[in-house]
């Protein structure tokens, strides 16, 4: 925003409803009276209106008539180029003098015309020759009443602004290439004709020349006008402006200089500055501002009632510089830079005696609004329940209709589930949005929904179905109602808002099925009880199982299928039931087996990242089981060896997916801007008027284009691949946080830390993914909580994710953060109260292994440490491993 405006001289309105643009506006003596006309708005200001039935792209005035040098009227349609000649005649009434139009000549054109210049061509005296560019590249040049020539510029898509240097009798154009191209009028004078088509033997015979470009200047960007100033007859300055930018070359294309704008500019116009060797540049921009530029140096700046479209600058009524400017809806304004000296006066204040007993009053209960305020926070806080109620309640059974579509799993039946949330609001509430939100490949029927409370006390509810659409198994059951809604308050009218959510649990059953067990498995896991084996048909009820999980196939409560049965419904619920198997819809099978002896349960599976959901799922029964009678002490551990080989293959294939990807996307981009370059090969080959062969180039963008295609469909692919691959890694990592909280029996708020630190992400991406997420969290954390001596503390952390080459460094922090677990530190968030507790050993252990040396010792202590956990494994002399281990026989 300028201080300064615009000062207005004369300005006027023209036309209703039309559209304006640069080329539209043109100031010259077009009735070569030699004098000019202007003062305050009046009716007679309006000197000549004529109705043309064509669409005008362009005015120009020049000497473009054989035969004398007055001054004419070029009018460019789209088809059609008119010459007129203005004339008037003094007048005896009060209406003032009457002017004429009359046209003298016209070219109907037979292509279809973008934009025109002018000037003395090849160096005629006397006499103006007129340029035009058609839309497809063409120019075509007419001495006054005669066709010329036409020629077609090599290489044009797009037509883009024209100017005529009359010093190098050049013809200057920016191309679609983004860059500006100069040829000469000699070299377009005895080029090949554009109208014929010769042989190429005539062509060998030398009948005319292909068309050459003079120089070219490539400027990256779009050009918007071009202008050219003479200094004098021996030097000239090309300007050109740009979206971002305006450039002023010499005359050869080598920049003098250029200045970067800083808003948006809508037109330009340069002219000769009083100062020797410096030019003035007008700049009008999108934010309604003139600039006014010495070369590159701003020297003013004022404020337009409209955005310019096109500038002019004139002498009008004997006033030197006048400013011209024209809008796209026809505000035209002749204006003045100028200030005009302010006339306010500031009031004199009255004078009166203060009572300071009133204000002290005033400011106590000022500050006391103040401290209320600052109690309550940024935003006030309330209760939640004084607001909004949100509630969710998962159907104890599936649809009767499943509302599964478009599913991805073979040959299995897909049920679906109804949830229903339901909304009590207590006040009036603004625009509340619920937005519900599950683990892929879980999908719901629909996940937002909109209310409005207008008043209080009312009750909403809305139901949706869940199903699963993929092959593979959601690293989580849990689902998240999420409401989003604004309240309104005596200091914020508009409303705060606010965020409340309700968490609900889907049933195993709605992945799950019954199957055989397996008496073989490649990945186990045994996890410990205080508590004396229970019956798993108490875990997982017979009836109830077996009536959802056949509900789910489309069978009959008690029927056989494949000898699903088999294994726990042919025992009475009487019966201690120690085995029962499962299967994912899908997916793979796990088998769930209760020691008859020993206080542990073991679950096992062809795929490690498939135990975990089975896992928690017994983890979670058994403390429901226990809690129902009142059994308080009940606890779980893990003694076995941590699995973090088999997860750190998953980590591996995650990351292999992720190079993967980014050597597809870099083979893709290279296949692109090839296909790119040979489409405009060929462009140039077809548009070119002397024949020329292929050479294979159809052949070549036919199989880049295959290629192209290709890389796609394996980039989505991969992508495909990746996001199943990051699923699977988070079931897997939810085990691993689950097998570590049991190992060191850590509280709620320790595996709070590790989750955060684990599962940082929801999506995995090529900017961000989860390896160098991870990487970096556990630093922190080995580098605050769990380091053993103030040297680690005094690490420097990069600030910086980047992805990794590879994996070894994250594997690595991850097993050092097992290993500093198992020696007793206490995992916190702070680093004050654990560092006093932290055992440190002797010899010390570096956090984070950069040498060779570093490396065997942390794979010496991490080896001694799994070692030491090996013993139920070893031991099988036990009577009660023996036992877990002659289950299935």
């Amino acid at each position: 925003m300028s201080l300064f405006k615009a000062r207005d001289w004369w300005s006027t309105v023209l036309g209703e409803k039309e559209e304006f643009d640069q080329g539209c506006l043109c100031l010259a003596d077009v009735d070569n009276s030699g004098n000019g006309q202007g003062d305050e708005a009046q009716a007679e200001d309006l000197l000549l209106e004529v109705h043309l039935r064509d669409p005008i792209l362009q005015v120009e005035v020049g000497k473009f008539v054989s035969g004398t040098e007055m001054l004419h009227l070029a009018v460019l349609h789209s088809r059609k180029l008119c010459v007129y000649a203005v004339s008037g005649t003094l007048g005896n009434v009060e209406h003032g003098n009457q002017y004429q139009i009359t046209l003298m000549y016209e070219h109907n054109l037979q292509r279809t015309a973008c934009n025109m210049t002018y000037g003395s061509f090849g160096g005629v005296k006397g006499r103006d020759l007129i340029c035009i560019q058609s839309v497809d590249g063409m120019l075509m040049v007419f001495e006054q009443e005669s066709f010329a020539f036409g020629r077609f510029l090599p290489g044009s898509l797009l037509p883009g602004p024209l100017a005529y240097s009359s010093r190098t009798d050049s013809f200057i154009t920016v191309s679609s290439c983004r860059q500006v191209e100069s040829y000469k009028y000699q070299v377009l004078a005895f080029a090949t004709d554009a109208d014929k088509r010769q042989e190429t033997e005539h062509q060998k015979l030398g009948s005319g020349k292909r068309l050459t470009v003079d120089w070219t200047l490539n400027i990256g960007e779009q050009a918007l006008d071009i202008r050219i100033v003479s200094f004098h007859q021996s030097a000239s300055s090309v300007f050109v402006l740009g979206e971002r930018n305006f450039f002023c070359l010499k005359d050869n294309g080598q920049i003098r200089f250029m200045k970067k704008l800083d808003c948006s500019p809508s037109s330009f116009l340069p002219y000769c500055s009083v100062s020797e060797g410096t030019v003035n540049t007008l700049i009008g921009n999108h934010k309604s501002m003139l600039h006014i530029y010495q070369d590159v140096a701003l020297k003013w700046a004022t404020q337009l009632p409209h955005i310019p479209v096109a500038l002019r600058v004139g002498c009008l009524h004997d006033l030197k510089g006048v400013i011209v400017t024209l809008s796209d809806d026809g505000h035209l304004q002749c204006s003045y830079l100028g200030t005009d000296p302010s006339l306010f006066q500031a009031p004199i204040i009255e004078s009166r005696e203060l009572n300071y007993d009133e204000l002290d009053v005033e400011l106590k209960e000022l500050q006391k609004v103040i401290k209320d305020f600052k109690s309550q926070g940024i935003w006030p806080m309330t209760e939640k329940e004084d607001d909004l109620e949100v509630s969710a309640i998962v159907s104890p059974n599936f649809d009767s209709v499943s509302q599964a579509t478009d599913v991805e799993v073979g040959s299995d039946l897909v049920p679906s589930i109804t949830v229903k949330v339901t909304l009590k609001n207590r006040v009036v509430l603004q625009k509340a949005k619920l937005s519900v939100y599950v683990q892929p490949p879980l999908v719901l029927t629909c996940d937002q929904f909109i209310f409005e409370f207008i008043e209080p006390e009312m009750t909403s509810t809305v139901a949706f179905s869940v199903y699963l659409k993929r092959n593979y198994t959601p690293s989580e059951l849990e689902g998240n109602a999420v409401v989003s809604y604004s309240k309104s308050t005596d200091r914020n009218p508009d409303g705060i808002p606010r965020v409340i959510q309700c968490k609900f649990r889907l049933p195993l059953t709605l992945i799950c099925l019954p199957d055989q067990p397996s008496k073989s498995a490649v990945h186990k896991l045994t996890i410990d009880t205080n508590k004396s084996p229970v019956s798993l048909l108490s875990l997982f009820p017979g009836k109830s199982w077996l009536r959802e999980s056949f509900s789910a196939l489309g069978l009959a409560c008690g029927s056989t299928h494949s000898g699903l049965v088999s294994g726990f419904a042919n025992q009475s619920d009487d019966d201690q039931v120690n085995v029962m198997g499962f299967r994912f819809i899908g997916g793979s099978q796990v088998t769930l087996l209760a020691s008859k002896t020993s206080q542990r349960y073991r679950i096992q599976s062809e795929q490690f990242e498939d135990l975990w959901l089975i896992t928690n799922e017994l983890i979670l029964r058994l403390k429901e089981y226990f809690g129902k009678q009142g059994i308080k002490d009940f606890s779980c551990s893990f003694s076995g060896c941590m699995p973090l080989q088999e997860y750190f293959e998953l980590i591996d294939h995650h990351f292999e997916l992720r190079i993967n990807g980014e050597k597809l996307e870099e083979l893709l981009s290279e296949r692109a801007v090839q296909f790119r370059a040979i489409q405009r090969r060929l462009l140039t080959r077809f548009k070119d008027k002397t024949p020329a062969p292929l050479q294979h180039l159809d052949t070549l963008l036919d199989g880049t284009y295959k290629q192209v295609i290709a890389l796609a469909d394996a980039i989505e692919e991969n992508q495909d691949n990746l996001f199943q691959s990051f699923t699977r890694l988070k079931s897997a990592t939810h085990l691993v946080i689950l097998l570590i909280g049991l190992w060191q029996k850590l509280s709620v708020d320790q595996i709070a830390i590790l989750e955060a630190a684990f599962l940082p992400l929801q999506e995995d991406t090529q900017e961000l993914g989860w390896e160098e997420t991870v990487d970096a969290a556990i630093a922190h954390l080995l580098k605050t909580c769990l380091s053993k001596s103030s040297k680690e503390q005094a690490l420097n952390l990069s600030s910086q994710l980047n992805m990794p080459k590879d994996t070894s460094r994250l594997k690595k922090h991850i097993t050092l953060l097992c290993d500093r677990l198992a020696k007793g530190v206490r995992l916190c968030l702070s680093t004050d109260a654990a560092a006093p507790q932290t055992i440190v050993m002797p010899g010390g252990c570096a956090p984070i292994p950069e040498s060779d040396l570093e490396e065997r010792s942390v794979e010496q202590d991490s080896s001694e440490l799994f070692t030491k956990h090996r013993f139920f494994m070893e031991e099988s002399a036990r009577p009660d491993v023996l036992a877990l281990q002659g289950v299935l026989e």
